[in-house]
């Protein structure tokens, strides 16, 4: 948020792609300070294709099997190594004969086992004075649709999400358990649900504007009430484009709203995604409509690398014609780069919020 109308704070969705957590800890502390109060583990590794690694669960879980040819379960973890072509999508898969959507059951989704050994991590750089005391450690989780839509055929999505939702949940409860609560934030990453909203695929049947929105409230009730709590609102980022550009912040607004209206907490932040193109003030007119809790900072997700500092703030002069107070960020995770441009990225964050 403006401080004295001068700088602003930042913030990182989640994925970063340098070699390891400490890397990311390091690098991004090191370049962004106090500016950025929230640090990431950079989803490295086999987690580093969002919500990929999930297919390789699914495709070895004993109750699923392939709704098609059969193929190699790593494969979207290969294909974020770069031994593959990102973003195909591979075979659907769907409960095996006979097994009922009450019992289907997962042991572990792999965010639980991940946080913990980044936590470790986190804890050491921040006792070595490399990373500043009050610094939080953001732990991302997707909502239990962007999984299931993703991976599961649509005969049988409503058939798994109940179970894999209340596994997403006890990962949260189990990440709450394990790292300190003041230096644990969680955030909800709300991705499918906008294409839902812009009407990419039919909706769910009946009244499914409220529906979504309650089970976007309901994922807050996993994250105790002093670990904070946040979402990332996203229109995706295949080769760094939106799977469909909003034509205006409209239905952000709309989101955010319902969810800050049924979440019976805090929520400290929100963060929206701004195209690289769009620095009219039309694209944020909407946000005067905005109606956030008190306590809830916004983030705009304008920072781009395509057009540096200079380009950031002219979408930041933009977004004043509509609201005052923001933070500012790109507009997605940053797995999907280069590493070699990963300082250089930093870099024109903190140089735009200053």
């Amino acid at each position: 948020m403006a401080q004295g109308g001068t700088s602003r704070s930042i913030h990182l969705v989640g994925s970063v792609p340098l070699s390891n957590a400490e890397e990311v800890f390091s690098t991004v502390a090191e370049i962004l300070g106090d500016r950025a109060t929230r640090l990431p583990d950079g989803e490295t590794g086999h987690r580093k294709n969002w919500v990929g690694f999930q297919y390789a669960m699914l495709a070895r879980h004993p109750q699923f099997e392939f709704d098609g040819p059969a193929v190699d379960p790593d494969i979207l973890s290969l294909e974020s190594s770069g031994r593959g072509s990102d973003y195909a999508m591979p075979t659907p898969l769907r409960p095996r004969a006979g097994v009922a959507a009450d019992a289907i059951q997962f042991r572990s989704l792999g965010y639980a086992d991940s946080a913990r050994e980044s936590y470790r991590t986190f804890a050491a750089l921040k006792r070595a004075g490399k990373i500043p005391s009050g610094t939080r450690m953001l732990v991302a989780l997707p909502t239990p649709l962007a999984t299931v839509a993703m991976f599961v055929s649509p005969a049988h999505m409503f058939d798994v999400i109940s179970a894999y939702g209340k596994a997403l949940i006890g990962e949260a409860q189990q990440i709450a358990a394990a790292i300190p609560h003041d230096e644990l934030a969680i955030q909800w990453d709300v991705a499918v649900e906008f294409g839902l909203w812009e009407g990419m695929f039919p909706p769910p049947p009946g009244n499914w504007k409220p529906m979504i929105l309650g089970q976007l409230a309901d994922l807050s009730k996993a994250v105790p009430a002093d670990v904070e709590l946040g979402y990332h609102l996203c229109y995706g980022d295949r080769g760094h484009k939106h799977f469909i550009e909003p034509k205006d912040t409209t239905n952000l607004v709309e989101v955010a709203n319902g969810i800050s209206a049924g979440v019976q907490r805090t929520i400290e932040w929100i963060h929206m995604p701004v195209p690289r193109d769009r620095s009219d003030p039309a694209f944020f007119a909407p946000l005067r409509n905005l109606r956030l809790k008190p306590e809830t900072e916004l983030f705009l997700g304008l920072v781009h690398r395509s057009d540096g500092v200079e380009g950031t703030r002219k979408r930041i002069a933009a977004a004043q014609t509509a609201i005052a107070e923001f933070g500012i960020g790109a507009e997605c995770g940053m797995g999907r780069r280069e590493p070699k441009t990963i300082r250089e990225f930093l870099t024109i964050h903190r140089a735009a919020a200053e």
